[in-house]
């Protein structure tokens, strides 16, 4: 059997062409006998494109590429034609009817599905984050963390942590109550990245009742009582004032307006 040297040209990872040359190549080698397929990345300067034509002519090799730039894409075109070496443009001919239908220009920029796929996967990640360390399960999420919340129960820790992720910021929040001593991790992070949400004693009380009812419980019961809910944000504030944090009043915001707050707090401070 022939040795197969195929040669894959792009000006960012390569992980296309590589995956298009051996779908090509497995309809005449289905376990890719006797292939050897090398990638070039980050092919972006015209020297580059010299000496990868020239070895792929010295090597019969076949050359397969992905190149944004129209100036690169024509050279390398240019170059295997004169030194008689078979290649097949990937992305020109698609980008050149894309162009043409849409009247439009391509930005030619190299590696941008690849920043998007990495902003996607940090999104990921701190949504994945968000949820490992809600509700105070494991403090050391604390220190890892981004932005720490903290707060009583019912103050919209969890769905703020929630849309803070998808802004790809790492979120841990910790309920505070009067007969839990909070995590020690809380007192050694940065108080800049702490945001301590309070909510005036009716509205809680109102929520906590929406609450009970919702579960099925009466609405009475000390969880939704005035003097339980003095008794929890007395307690908190001594906690914030301990970490020295900023304190968001979220008792009229929506999620999306302490989000805001937060972020730009966070921007201020850099």
């Amino acid at each position: 059997m022939k040795r197969l040297r195929v040669f894959v040209v792009s000006d960012s990872v390569g992980e296309t062409g590589d995956q298009v040359a051996k779908a090509v190549i497995s309809q005449f080698r289905p376990g890719l006998e006797n292939t050897i397929i090398r990638r070039f990345p980050h092919i972006q300067t015209e020297e580059l494109v010299r000496k990868i034509v020239c070895l792929a002519a010295k090597q019969k090799a076949f050359v397969v590429y992905t190149l944004v730039r129209q100036d690169m894409r024509t050279l390398l075109h240019d170059l295997c034609e004169k030194e008689k070496v078979h290649a097949v443009d990937i992305l020109g001919p698609a980008l050149k009817s894309m162009a043409t239908f849409m009247e439009e220009m391509p930005l030619e920029t190299p590696g941008i599905v690849h920043q998007l796929d990495d902003d996607y996967f940090k999104k990921i990640e701190a949504i994945e984050f968000a949820v490992k360390y809600d509700d105070g399960r494991d403090p050391r999420g604390l220190l890892l963390a981004d932005i720490v919340l903290v707060g009583v129960s019912r103050t919209s820790k969890t769905p703020l942590s929630q849309y803070l992720a998808h802004k790809r910021y790492k979120v841990a929040n910790v309920p505070l109550v009067p007969e839990v001593a909070p995590p020690e991790e809380l007192f050694k992070i940065d108080p800049k990245k702490c945001f301590g949400l309070v909510i005036s004693p009716d509205k809680l009380n109102s929520i906590r009742k929406e609450r009970l009812m919702t579960l099925g419980l009466n609405d009475d019961a000390i969880y939704a009582q005035h003097v339980r809910i003095l008794e929890e944000i007395q307690h908190f504030e001594q906690v914030v004032e301990k970490i020295g944090c900023k304190v968001i009043d979220v008792t009229n915001k929506a999620v999306e307006e302490t989000a805001n707050i937060i972020i730009e707090q966070l921007a201020s401070c850099k």
